[in-house]
């Protein structure tokens, strides 16, 4: 047994503890805003560009930082990214002004984009394929422990000690996670150290994605048929179609295009877009409900959210133990089924909160989820072959923060059917408006329309989950017929 077979555990928890920092200093900063706002003396602009910074550069860098880990290392690229992190972390704890603390998000960012791109790959490089799932389902928990962190812990925090708490308590468990990192990461065996950076390639893939991002953004507030976004969204296409022929053209491509010929990849990522619209939709779109129409604050509203959370910590190492026995493809039409029926129950949300509809619905997603997403990651990346695993990876984890964007965009779109444009900013900006009884129904008919319409993007994900029964059988087929 090689040295880093026997630390996997190790191994594991220095991966997971990455996973987890780096997704609470992103969320966690949503609910500080409005405090890191008014010391630092921002405008409503500047402070969103304190949330955008970071999703914009920590998309942009994914699958770059796949593709470094692929020539140089997963391990001196984790590392690197996980050191850049907690260096920004710090950086932002004493910031003194928005200038300031805007570059330090842009580099946090790009520090957690280098250590989560690298991190699935060195999973699978750790683990056996037939522990491969339940290592995966463990390092989702970070996710979701995040999830738990971010909006409850959080808002005691900035409450009681400021919003430079929640960078620099973080600060530490990072500086021991890079410190941990170089004593036992395993090198890899095999570099492709003859492969050159494809910098054209980087250069049109990040302009077009940072484009895309910034009009999903602020395409609401600048308006679509503004001079603004209608520039970007020409840039936006120009530069992905630039992007695809430079990367026909390259002998080291920054993506190789060719992964999108093995058809179970290709589905697993239309599967996670669609699947990871609809997830992100419930905790924007309660949001809306709990602190918006019912005007609770984030703190009562995070202690709310926590069923969406909770039931996955305990359950996903279990599941993660039946994906390896049964098989991805059962688990994750089972997991996604259940999310719509969960979505579907948010639906019927009223004017009067109703506890146990909640706490019922969300504890259907939250256990539905933990059947889902290590299905998935495993089903997209078990059959990639280890060498190309970083830009596998990258383009996984650049679909999952793109999601966000998007959902986010169709949030507002999707409300706006059925509820003037101006009232939605109003509810999403300041919860603290009072809205007559005919608003507050209009708003969540709005909300509810909303959660209907995302469960048609989750009962699509599931749909698509049965290519890939077909995708085994035939493999199973062909095998036969080839001996």
């Amino acid at each position: 047994m090689t040295k880093h077979k026997h630390n996997k555990w190790i191994i594991l928890s220095i991966i997971t503890l990455a996973s987890f920092i780096t997704n609470v200093d992103a969320t966690i900063v949503i609910i500080g805003l409005p405090k890191l706002m008014q010391d630092l003396h921002l405008s409503v602009d500047a402070g969103l560009w304190i949330i955008t910074s970071y999703a914009v550069t920590s998309t942009v860098f994914l699958l770059p930082a796949g593709k470094w880990a692929d020539m140089i290392g997963k391990k001196i690229i984790f590392i690197g990214g996980f050191t850049v992190f907690t260096i920004a972390t710090i950086l932002c704890a004493i910031a003194t002004s928005g200038f300031t603390i805007i570059p330090f998000r842009f580099l946090q960012g790009a520090g957690a984009s280098m250590a989560l791109a690298t991190a699935t790959p060195i999973i699978m490089q750790t683990f056996e394929k037939k522990q491969l799932g339940l290592a995966i389902s463990i390092n989702a928990t970070s996710w979701v422990l995040g999830a738990i962190i971010g909006p409850v812990i959080g808002g005691a925090l900035i409450d009681t000690l400021g919003w430079r708490s929640i960078f620099s308590l973080t600060a530490p468990f990072a500086i021991a996670g890079s410190l941990l990192a170089v004593f036992f990461l395993p090198g890899d065996a095999t570099l492709r150290t003859k492969s050159k950076m494809d910098w054209r390639g980087l250069f049109t893939f990040s302009t077009a994605l940072t484009s895309m991002l910034i009009v999903l953004s602020e395409g609401n507030k600048w308006g679509w048929t503004s001079y603004s976004i209608i520039s970007l969204i020409a840039i936006t296409f120009i530069g992905f179609i630039t992007f695809i022929y430079v990367e026909q053209n390259h002998i080291s491509p920054l993506f190789n295009l060719s992964l999108f010929s093995n058809r179970q990849y290709t589905t697993g990522l239309f599967i996670t877009l669609c699947y990871l619209i609809g997830y992100y939709s419930i905790t924007f779109l309660l949001t809306i409900y709990l602190q918006g129409i019912l005007q609770l604050d984030a703190l009562h509203a995070g202690l709310l959210l926590i069923p969406l959370s909770l039931p996955q910590l305990i359950l996903s190492p279990i599941f993660g133990s039946l994906v390896d026995r049964i098989g991805a493809p059962t688990l994750l039409f089972s997991g996604l089924l259940g999310q719509t029926l969960g979505l579907l129950i948010l639906g019927t949300l009223n004017t009067k909160l109703s506890m146990p509809l909640l706490v019922i619905a969300l504890v259907i997603i939250s256990a539905s989820n933990s059947m889902a997403w290590p299905s998935l990651a495993k089903t997209i990346l078990e059959t990639i072959n280890l060498k190309e695993a970083g830009i596998a990876s990258g383009m996984f984890f650049t679909i999952n923060y793109a999601s966000r964007a998007v959902t986010q965009t169709l949030v507002l779109l999707f409300m706006e059917i059925s509820v003037p444009a101006a009232l939605v900013t109003t509810v999403m900006s300041d919860a603290a408006q009072t809205h007559s009884d005919l608003q507050i129904f209009s708003l969540v008919k709005a909300v509810d329309i909303s959660f209907y319409i995302f469960a048609l993007f989750m009962f699509l994900a599931a749909l698509l989950t049965t290519l890939l029964f077909k995708t085994k059988k035939r493999t199973i087929i062909d095998l036969q017929s080839s001996r």
